[in-house]
């Protein structure tokens, strides 16, 4: 564990002294993360303008639920996207070679490697955007219902973590990750959204199957609603199980990646 911790902090070290040698695209970066929060609140504020109910939950739920997918999608863009962006070229490439012979695991080095210096400000206003939110909501809601709510959106991290690497990992077999970065995109949105606004089989669809859903609404759903046994172990089965699903995936594409050198 040490050996992660201190190699992982090399990698922190050298992201953030990677983007100081390109600070315009540092700041712009920054100004676009800032721009999409935006763009999210205003949306929301809109809808509210002519209801007072949005999937059961009202304007100042709403700006919590909002919080969390902002701090989620900024942890998000912070550790693993850059990574995920380069997978796909590195194994068709042949360059996933370097990665195999090191003493670490291929999937941890491959997920973390590239820590995105930029996306950590955003990151840090993520986490300011949802303190105000939750010092701002009318009611108390209670220490011990925030900190399983701030625990639950962490599982929804992991969870977001592995459904999106299930989508990037088939390029072992396709070698083409365009058509798949494109769903991933698409169902990705639905994260967004608050999961009371959906019915009938896509509802449980984004609980099951492609579950988006479980990433920031169930975390939400818990805070105002109170802990449910069922809810929670709905959450944590699922998320393990992507989880497992996602190693094995992984395993797989590794017996079947084509390296430089073969």
């Amino acid at each position: 564990m040490k050996r992660y911790l201190r190699l992982y902090a090399a990698f922190i070290r050298f992201s953030f002294s990677k983007a100081m040698e390109f600070r315009i695209d540092f700041f712009f970066r920054i100004g676009m993360d800032i721009i999409w929060n935006i763009v999210n609140i205003s949306f929301f504020w809109i809808l509210y303008q002519h209801t007072p109910l949005l999937g059961g939950w009202t304007f100042d739920q709403m700006l919590v639920f909002a919080g969390g997918v902002f701090v989620v999608d900024a942890v998000h863009m912070t550790l693993f996207s850059n990574n995920m962006w380069w997978l796909p070229t590195y194994i068709n490439k042949g360059d996933v070679d370097y990665h195999l012979v090191r003493p670490v695991s291929s999937l941890f080095i491959l997920s973390v490697r590239d820590f995105a210096a930029n996306s950590f400000v955003n990151l840090l206003m993520a986490c300011g955007i949802l303190t105000w939110t939750l010092a701002r909501y009318p009611s108390e809601l209670g220490a011990a219902s925030i900190l399983l709510f701030l625990v639950l959106l962490l599982v929804g991290v992991v969870l977001h973590y592995a459904l999106s690497m299930l989508f990037i990992i088939p390029t072992f077999w396709l070698h083409a990750s365009g058509g798949l970065r494109e769903f991933m995109w698409a169902t990705e949105q639905y994260m967004t959204r608050p999961h009371g606004i959906f019915q009938g089989w896509t509802a449980r669809i984004l609980v099951s199957i492609l579950p988006f859903g479980l990433i920031v609404s169930f975390p939400t759903r818990v805070l105002f609603e109170g802990p449910s046994l069922a809810v929670l172990l709905h959450i944590f089965a699922v998320t393990g199980a992507m989880f497992f699903f996602l190693t094995r995936l992984w395993r797989a594409g590794l017996r079947a990646y084509s390296s430089a050198s073969s």
